[in-house]
């Protein structure tokens, strides 16, 4: 019989079907849990099958992360009935506002293992898969479910491997790849799938670019995406107590859907939008379009990395009248780092307006809302019309220096122009 791949592996080992196979459904009991904001609807649905007590509450996280510091009256008392039933139900991991964005929290925090089997109530729970987990989303009432008995029907998916080779050029990163895999593979490219990356790039990408490839493949439709364990990997989790068992990878013969070889050598600066992510061309080919609005953050780039990474561009630099900069630190730790190192005092001494960590401009709730015809280049990973306020808005992907550049100039701008 043919090797596993680590979908199948994980999958097998959390429903206790060591046999598991890609197509079959199986009953798999979660390693760890996690919602947001919509706690709240977890809660009601979980009290509505007249249960008094999540099965086990050292398994669940919560993260308020989406509108933090509370937006209105109504989300600061939702924000209320959450820190209570946390008190309540006993759950030791909770994140009150101003921790940081879920994803970067799991990973940062070491709590998404190699090997783990883990749920979120939000689509990017994939980005999990940078340190070798199963992350994938699923609904609140689902998760309604999962607090009930502790396990969840899932169907064990097709793996699609994503080789990549190479090294990345200056001013090029993850972003720019994921934006490229996305243009080639398209937004259903993936669907349903596991995405498992590997490859002797993964060489020069630390856990920040791993999570960045982790998160975008939900763009691709992803139902996981997995970074196959390395050197980064154990060294990411020194000094803790993981057994070598727990980083899961691939037999040699395992058998994958399909297998997708890319080279980054040559990849350029990559910019998407409007309106669909999978419009990615090179900077190139959207240079010289004004953008009112510069934005650095969100769980796909608003860590100590992409701050550094505009930092080297903005320094001794300005923002361009008439455009703002805005910066989400993805988390308090990576806010703190920032200030120790410097990074968000030349943020700040560009024009850049520094946010609370959080998820608030990604997806419009507020701080950076967009108004009727402004243009917005974003680190994030969503460019959808109304994404970030008005549906008369657009959106532009790009990487953290791409945004940085063009806060510089106004405009959508070739990073390399300024690493020279």
């Amino acid at each position: 019989m043919a090797g596993k791949t680590i979908a199948e592996k994980v999958l097998g080992r959390a429903s206790g079907d060591s046999e598991a196979r890609a197509g079959a459904v199986v009953e798999a009991s979660p390693d760890l849990v996690m919602s947001h904001e919509n706690t709240f609807l977890v809660n009601k649905a979980f009290t509505e099958l007249g249960l008094k007590r999540p099965w086990d509450p050292d398994k669940i996280v919560i993260v308020l992360d989406h509108r933090t510091p509370a937006n209105t009256a109504q989300t600061a008392s939702v924000h209320a009935k959450i820190r209570k039933l946390v008190h309540e139900y006993g759950i030791k991991r909770f994140y009150d506002s101003g921790e940081g964005i879920c994803h970067q929290i799991l990973v940062e925090g070491r709590l998404a293992r190699p090997g783990q089997l883990l749920l979120g109530t939000d689509s990017h729970t994939t980005t999990a898969g940078a340190v070798g987990a199963f992350g994938t989303g699923i609904g609140a009432t689902e998760m309604a479910g999962v607090w009930a008995i502790g396990g969840l029907w899932l169907k064990v998916p097709e793996t699609i491997r994503i080789i990549l080779s190479g090294h990345f050029s200056k001013g090029v990163c993850a972003k720019d790849a994921s934006l490229s895999l996305v243009r080639q593979l398209g937004p259903s490219g993936a669907d349903c799938k596991c995405v498992e990356f590997s490859g002797s790039l993964f060489q020069d990408v630390p856990m920040a670019g791993r999570m960045v490839l982790c998160n975008m493949a939900m763009e691709m439709g992803a139902k996981a995406a997995i970074v196959s364990p390395d050197v980064v990997t154990s060294e990411w989790f020194r000094g803790l107590a993981l057994a070598p068992r727990d980083f899961v990878t691939s037999d040699v013969d395992a058998v994958f859907e399909a297998t997708q070889v890319f080279d980054v050598s040559r990849l350029p600066p990559m910019v998407s939008g409007p309106h669909r992510v999978e419009a990615a061309r090179s900077v190139e080919e959207v240079e010289g379009i004004a953008v009112d609005q510069a934005f650095i953050g969100t769980c796909t780039n608003g860590r100590l990395e992409d701050l550094i990474a505009a930092a080297k561009i903005l320094k001794g630099r300005k923002v361009s009248a008439g455009c703002r900069l805005i910066v989400a630190p993805a988390s308090r730790n990576v806010l703190r780092d920032a200030i120790d190192n410097g990074a968000a005092q030349i943020l700040i001494s560009a024009g850049g307006t520094i946010l609370p960590p959080g998820c608030g401009p990604c997806l419009g709730s507020h701080e950076g809302v967009l108004g009727d015809g402004e243009v917005c280049i974003s680190s994030s990973n969503r460019n959808f019309r109304g994404r970030m306020g008005s549906d008369q808005a657009e959106i532009y992907l790009a990487s953290p220096a791409t945004v940085a550049a063009s806060a510089v100039s106004g405009k959508i701008t070739d990073p390399r122009r300024y690493l020279e």
